[in-house]
């Protein structure tokens, strides 16, 4: 899809505002969130090195970069998981949280509330249906009346291909099922943004395609997303913005035809070496 596909859909998806399932909206190009200076170790080992991020509404900013580098943990902090040592995080219309000092509790619900994250397992409750695992969230967590999370779920089942599997169990599905579950059950909590953790590292090579195509069709649809991959073809496709990690910092961060084409630095280009041409 091309850029100006893109934007269509996107403003597609703004004039859909009332349609439950639809991404959020605000003004084109409102900073949905920043975060900067993040910091975190774990005990000796300082995994993130002050960390600057800003993700604006209806863009995908797509991290790289080779294990160890720090990416999972970007996420992780962005959604609340783990809780930065220093550095500052905002969500529009929320707290500017400074972890330097301590972080109410509220604060950091209030953070987790804005986002949703697929992770490279697909961590499915295993005695729940497809159903029971994607209505769980939305009817205990946020209270939504069971009738209506029901159609809704259903909804997104349909939407992914995945309705006729709604009252089976995750051992009976497809690793390619399992993770389209995983990001039906993200989605419907309804988040501000979407992050992605390496969602097809775990698949097997034929799987892959299925999954990317769902996470294709919502970046055209407009939702805001964070993802972490290493299927450099898929980031060049979606992305609005590459971030390129090593050693805990960003070496370099730019449009998908610069950072893919014409890196700037050399770290950059050793990486894309090896994963591009592997065998020269």
């Amino acid at each position: 899809m091309s850029p100006s596909d893109r934007d269509q859909g996107r403003a597609d998806a703004a004039g859909r505002a009332s349609d439950p399932l639809a991404p959020a909206t605000t003004p084109d190009d409102a900073v949905l969130l920043t975060a900067r200076g993040i910091r975190k170790s774990f005990g000796d080992n300082e995994v993130l090195r002050s960390i600057d991020l800003e993700v604006r509404r209806g863009e995908v900013v797509v991290l790289i970069g080779p294990s160890g580098s720090g990416k999972t943990t970007v996420l992780r902090s962005l959604n609340g998981l783990e809780t930065p040592d220093r550095g500052t995080l905002s969500f529009a219309g929320g707290p500017d949280l400074d972890f330097s000092t301590r972080v109410s509790k509220q604060g950091r619900v209030a953070m987790r509330d804005r986002s949703a994250m697929v992770f490279q397992q697909h961590n499915l409750f295993p005695h729940m249906t497809v159903l029971e695992n994607v209505i769980e969230g939305p009817v205990r967590v946020q209270r939504v009346p069971r009738a209506r999370a029901v159609a809704e779920a259903e909804a997104l089942l349909e939407r992914v291909g995945l309705a006729e599997k709604r009252d089976e169990y995750p051992f009976s599905l497809s690793g390619g099922q399992q993770q389209r579950v995983g990001i039906v059950r993200a989605l419907a909590l309804k988040p501000d943004l979407l992050l992605f953790d390496e969602p097809t590292s775990a698949l097997d090579p034929e799987l892959v395609g299925e999954v990317l195509k769902v996470i294709k069709e919502l970046a055209d649809e407009g939702w805001t997303m964070v993802v972490v991959t290493h299927e450099l073809g898929f980031a060049r496709q979606v992305a609005d913005e590459v971030l390129f990690m090593d050693g805990g910092v960003v070496v370099e961060r730019g449009a998908p035809k610069d950072i893919f084409t014409k890196p700037a630095e050399e770290r950059t280009r050793r990486f894309l070496d090896r994963i591009l041409r592997p065998f020269d």
